[in-house]
């Protein structure tokens, strides 16, 4: 059988719920994993004119940052003197600054414009292995400027070689233009969700849900409208407060609720039987010093799957590495290095509602990062030491 690549001698860590293979093969056809396993146990004549001898690495499914804000104008330096200083995030954002800040420069700037700012940012995480990457919009917050960013975000992945899931997140906060929340909601429903669904610009509905958001009922007008239009939820939720912001994505469906700082009990059980991920950002819970933990344990005890992302935002969380992420999850939240790399590629992927990425199996398309380590928990150990040898997106060495 003559397949595209072959990638041998590798150690594999397939991230399926199975056991590392220290001597394996992985081979790709058509962009997907033909065979993946022990070399031993390889179809007979399996070959590739394509072979590229691991020399004992280890590969893993190519990472996945499943919650960004990537694609935005301008920076948030200044607010970040001015917590330095002792103001907070609220009180920033009711001044004018915050979300809305960025929504200007957002605003002023081109498409190309945004896309060449958020190229340098990209590059950076895809220098440390990541294959998939979601991006929401949000600082557009009216349908001109949502559909633009939501198009930047996908210029992306054609001047990259990576997998972009575009979100569309109108609600995320209200646009100094609005004549009140539910008037902003009413363009958000009745305008900006059936336009992009209808462009095919969005797989995916985000919301923020907070006090200096939206309000639960207003997030499940939006909620509605998206179903309405046939495209999947997530919500913002419980981070600085909690209005069961977890229990309400539960309540459609959502793919996941991301940040849970503030989560109940209950939010907890609902998401369980909702099958919603949680998706934990510590990334923002450092750079903004929070003290109280999402409800790790209670998360645990449900089974409700944990994903990790960056947050990559201008604001609350200017980070572009997920390698650091993972040690910040282990350390401020003290997952395990099992619980972050499947936080990065099976449970993120399920949280971008994508079955076909974030493990190494037959049938998976073959994204994989191949590293220059001795253990998989050096990827969580290290801090400001990128291993990475080689990046694969659809069986492509990229």
């Amino acid at each position: 059988m003559l397949v595209d690549r072959i990638w041998t001698k590798a150690r594999l860590l397939p991230c399926t719920g199975a056991d590392a293979i220290d001597d394996a093969l992985v081979a790709s056809l058509d962009g997907r994993i033909f065979y993946a396993g022990a070399i031993a146990d390889a179809p007979a004549g399996l070959d590739a004119l394509d072979v590229h001898d691991c020399d004992g690495r280890w590969v893993t499914p190519g990472l996945i940052d499943c919650h960004t804000h990537l694609v935005h104008g301008g920076d948030r330096a200044h607010e970040f003197e001015l917590r330095l200083a002792g103001a907070s995030y609220e009180e920033i954002a009711r001044a004018g600054g915050g979300i809305v800040s960025t929504v200007a420069a957002t605003r002023a700037a081109t498409e190309a414009e945004l896309v060449a700012q958020a190229l340098p940012r990209l590059d950076t995480l895809l220098a440390e292995g990541v294959t998939t990457i979601e991006i929401k919009s949000g600082y557009g917050l009216d349908l001109a400027n949502e559909c633009k960013q939501l198009r930047a975000a996908r210029e992306l992945g054609v001047q990259r070689a990576v997998n972009i899931v575009p979100t569309l997140l109108g609600a995320h906060a209200l646009p100094p233009e609005a004549r009140s929340a539910d008037a902003y909601i009413d363009l958000v429903c009745e305008a900006i969700i059936p336009l992009v669904a209808a462009a095919g610009l969005a797989t995916a509905v985000d919301a923020f849900c907070e006090g200096i958001g939206f309000t639960p009922k207003q997030v499940a007008r939006v909620f509605t409208a998206a179903g309405l239009h046939g495209l999947r939820v997530k919500l913002h939720a419980d981070q600085l407060s909690n209005l069961e912001g977890a229990a309400l994505a539960a309540h459609f469906g959502a793919l996941s609720a991301d940040h849970l700082e503030h989560t109940s009990a209950e939010g907890v059980s609902a998401m369980a039987k909702a099958g919603t991920v949680a998706v934990l950002l510590p990334g923002a819970y450092y750079f903004m010093r929070e003290t109280k933990l999402p409800p790790i344990d209670a998360l645990r005890a449900a089974g409700v799957p944990l994903a990790i992302a960056t947050d990559c935002n201008p604001g609350t969380a200017p980070l572009t590495s997920l390698l650091a992420t993972m040690n910040m999850a282990a350390t401020l939240f003290r997952l395990t290095v099992d619980e972050c790399l499947m936080g990065v590629t099976a449970n993120a992927a399920r949280a971008l509602g994508r079955d076909d990425i974030g493990s190494v199996a037959p049938g998976q398309q073959c994204d994989l990062a191949i590293w220059d380590i001795e253990r998989p928990a050096e990827l969580v150990y290290r801090l400001g030491f990128n291993p990475l040898h080689a990046r694969i997106v659809k069986g492509v060495p990229a």
